[in-house]
């Protein structure tokens, strides 16, 4: 057992060390902590008497984090969203210079400007809408229409299943011939990504000092 033995020991208790420290933060990231006044029904454990300790849970609406459009619509299933895309086609076409329907072609429709499809005639609800349809917009407006664009023609109640949504704009994003790029990453899902990396770094690193750890006993074995 030489110098190099123990290098190689001392590379796994820091491999370690790292590991147990990216999993310590990865878990304060996923499962956060509450004081005890944010206790509430849903980040309990056990059924609690809320009455008997003299307070109910907090009927305070928590707003969940912006969507992730980077992550998600990179990961979702396109196929999926052509085959939801099916429940669309009575009203709009999706092919590269397809004509209007009831509604119009969405070729292209990602970062589009809203109502400007050329020789399709837009309720005044959506005339009087500005800006492009960007991910979060077109989310809003197939996920609740006539609560994104009140007044609008499009009788669509609006798709409330957020994968199945979110795998249709992905679908919808594929109808380019240069589709829109996706946004950069949030900072909470970027720290996820680089705590898991450095879980990953830690564990080849220990995976290999633990081999050559192995080889090394062999060798030693094999002098004997």
């Amino acid at each position: 057992m030489g110098e190099l033995f123990w290098n190689k020991v001392a590379g796994v208790v820091l491999a370690t060390v790292l590991g147990v420290l990216a999993i310590t933060e990865l878990g304060h990231l996923l499962v956060p902590s509450h004081a005890a006044h944010e206790l509430t029904a849903e980040n309990t454990a056990y059924p609690v008497d809320w009455a008997a300790i003299g307070s109910g849970p907090s009927t305070e609406v928590v707003e969940e984090g912006p969507t992730d459009y980077g992550l998600v619509l990179a990961a979702a299933d396109i196929g999926a969203g052509e085959r939801a895309a099916r429940r669309c086609a009575a009203c709009h076409t999706f092919n590269e210079g397809g004509a209007n329907g009831v509604g119009p072609n969405l070729w292209g429709i990602v970062n589009a400007d809203i109502a400007n499809h050329a020789g399709f005639s837009y309720s005044a609800a959506l005339e009087g809408l500005e800006g492009a349809w960007t991910y979060a917009a077109l989310d809003a407006f197939i996920e609740n229409p006539s609560g994104y664009a009140s007044g609008t023609a499009m009788s669509f109640r609006g798709l409330g299943n957020d994968d199945t949504r979110l795998e249709l704009i992905a679908y919808m994003r594929s109808l380019s011939n240069n589709p829109a790029p996706l946004p950069a990453p949030l900072a909470d899902t970027a720290s996820l990504r680089a705590v898991d990396d450095a879980m990953g770094t830690a564990m080849e690193a220990v995976e290999e000092v633990v081999e050559h750890a192995d080889d090394a006993g062999e060798d030693h074995e094999g002098e004997h």
